[in-house]
C-alpha cells in the first residue's frame, strides 16, 4: 500500500509505478515498466543465480502484445543458450492495450509455440483454471531447478476490465464481450471445485471476503499516515541521488550539496 502511494515507507522510494514493488526478503526482484523489458531482466537474474551456484529460479510475465517486441526474442535466445532457470509466462488475455491478439500473431500459432524454435518447451494452459496453472508452473519450476532450462507458458484468459484508468475498452470491443468468455471466472471456478470436494463453503467464502476487505481497508488507512500523493509526510528529496551508482560521481555530489544548501535557505 505504501508503495502505491510513493510515501515515506515505500521500499522503492517513489521510483516505481504502482505494484512494481520489490522485496529482498521475499525474493522479489524489481522490474521496469517499459514493454517487455521484464523478460530479459528475468533471464539475466536467473543466469546470475545459476552462476552463483544458487538453486533460485526467476519467473516473469508479459502480455500477448509484448511477444511482438524484440526483447521477447532476445530473452528466449539467452534463456536457451545459457539454459537459464527461468519460467517465461505469456498472459494471453486476448487484448493488448487496444489491439486484438491477432495483431501479435496469436491466431496463426499459439504463443507457446514460439518457444520451440529456440529449443524451449512451450505449454498452453487454461489461464482461468487455478489448478492447471499451478500444475504446469510446478512442472516448469522442477525443470528449472534440475538444470533442464527454461519453459515458456501461455496462459489463455480474458481481460474483462480496462487496460488502465486511461483506457476505454468500449472503443475497440463490445461492452459485454467478456460475459461470453467460455472459460469462466477463475475464483468462482476454484470456489465451486473446493465446495464439491467438501473443502470449502459459501459461508467460508463470504467470511474470507469480509476479512480480506477489512485487511485491505485497514492497510490503506495505515499507509496514508505515512504520506499520500497530496499530503505529507513526504519523501526526502535527497533520496534521488542514492542507489544509482556504487560510488556517487562528483557532479551528483555537487548537485546534492546545492539542493541541500537551497533547502536550508
Amino acid at each position: 500500500m505504501c508503495q502505491c502511494l510513493s510515501n515515506t515507507r515505500d521500499m522503492c522510494k517513489g521510483r516505481q509505478m504502482p505494484i512494481m514493488y520489490h522485496s529482498r526478503e521475499g525474493n522479489l526482484f524489481s522490474i521496469s515498466g517499459n514493454l517487455t523489458t521484464q523478460y530479459p531482466q528475468a533471464v539475466g537474474w536467473a543466469m546470475a543465480s545459476a552462476m552463483k551456484g544458487e538453486d533460485n529460479l526467476a519467473a516473469s510475465w508479459i502480455g500477448d502484445g509484448s511477444t511482438a517486441e524484440p526483447d521477447f526474442h532476445h530473452a528466449l535466445t539467452f534463456a536457451s543458450v545459457y539454459q537459464a532457470p527461468v519460467i517465461l509466462n505469456v498472459v494471453n488475455n486476448q487484448w493488448a492495450i487496444s489491439t486484438f491478439q491477432a495483431f501479435a500473431g496469436g491466431t496463426r500459432e499459439p504463443f507457446a509455440a514460439r518457444g520451440l524454435g529456440y529449443g524451449i518447451p512451450g505449454i498452453r494452459v487454461d489461464g482461468n483454471d487455478f489448478l492447471a496453472v499451478y500444475a504446469v508452473t510446478q512442472w516448469a519450476a522442477e525443470r528449472a531447478r534440475t538444470g533442464a532450462g527454461p519453459t515458456l507458458i501461455e496462459h489463455v484468459t480474458y481481460r474483462a476490465s480496462a487496460h488502465s484508468t486511461s483506457d476505454d475498452p468500449s472503443r475497440y470491443r463490445p461492452k459485454e464481450e467478456f460475459e461470453a468468455w467460455p472459460l469462466g471466472d477463475p475464483i468462482k471456478r476454484l470456489k465451486q471445485h473446493l465446495i464439491q470436494l467438501g473443502e470449502w463453503s459459501d459461508k467460508q467464502h463470504e467470511d474470507l471476503e469480509k476479512e480480506l476487505d477489512k485487511h485491505a481497508a485497514d492497510s490503506w488507512k495505515e499507509a496514508c499516515t505515512y504520506g499520500t500523493m497530496s499530503e505529507g509526510p513526504s519523501l526526502d528529496p535527497s533520496n534521488m541521488f542514492e542507489d544509482v551508482f556504487k560510488e556517487m560521481p562528483e557532479h551528483l555530489k555537487k548537485q546534492r550539496e546545492q539542493m541541500l544548501a537551497e533547502g536550508d535557505k
